[in-house]
């Protein structure tokens, strides 16, 4: 969990140090722009620094999971089950999914103390439609911790699919749990354990799994 959360505050903090530049590629830009937006938000608001969630979700919701391709996160987090779901279960599925998410970056707002972030400058060829963008979390008296953002080209824009700290991938993490859990119970009881954690750990309404 710590390191998923550290992974949660790199995206919070990807674009605080560095203007955007007129030649800087679509996928640095988008990732710059959001997080400078997200970071002046937070600086002036008070009740999201003193850990409002209700606030601190909306922000999510509106500044955040926009730039996140949800479909393709869950569907590579659910692994080679994904096929035998019904078109309800992959709702279901996406739906908690990006509410684990929005629970996991509401503590990288209440565990942010002003870390410093490296961002690499991205070289692509113009035909791309998928980039990483690497950038390197830099905490006093500690190694740089390296997170990268894998992003693709959609019908919408670029958007993040996966992401990984020091080498470890958050959908790859996932994907062994939930492997487990369908394994044990069905992509239903996958669905049921994710309502329930989420419900239980965040103090907001989040959106619901459809019902059958």
């Amino acid at each position: 969990m710590k390191k998923i959360t550290a992974l949660w505050v790199g995206v919070l903090l990807a674009c605080v140090s560095l203007s955007v530049r007129a030649d800087m590629p679509e996928p640095e830009a988008l990732i710059r722009n959001t997080v400078d937006e997200v970071l002046a938000i937070v600086k002036r608001d008070k009740d999201i620094q003193a850990g409002n969630k209700k606030k601190v979700t909306e922000l999510v919701d509106a500044k955040v999971l926009p730039h996140f391709n949800f479909t393709h996160m869950t569907k590579l987090a659910v692994g080679k089950n994904w096929r035998n779901a019904t078109p309800e279960q992959k709702k279901n599925l996406e739906i908690e999914f990006r509410n684990l998410l929005v629970r996991t970056y509401t503590t990288a707002f209440t565990t942010y103390q002003d870390q410093e972030v490296e961002v690499k400058p991205l070289k692509m060829a113009n035909d791309a439609t998928e980039v990483t963008m690497k950038t390197f979390i830099l905490n006093k008296g500690q190694q740089p911790l390296p997170v990268n953002y894998d992003m693709e080209k959609t019908a919408s824009g670029w958007k993040v699919y996966d992401l990984s700290i020091d080498g470890v991938s958050l959908v790859t993490n996932y994907r062994g749990t939930f492997a487990e859990q369908i394994q044990k119970s069905g992509i239903d009881g996958l669905i049921k354990t994710l309502v329930e954690k989420n419900q239980a750990q965040t103090g907001t309404v989040l959106p619901k799994a459809a019902s059958k």
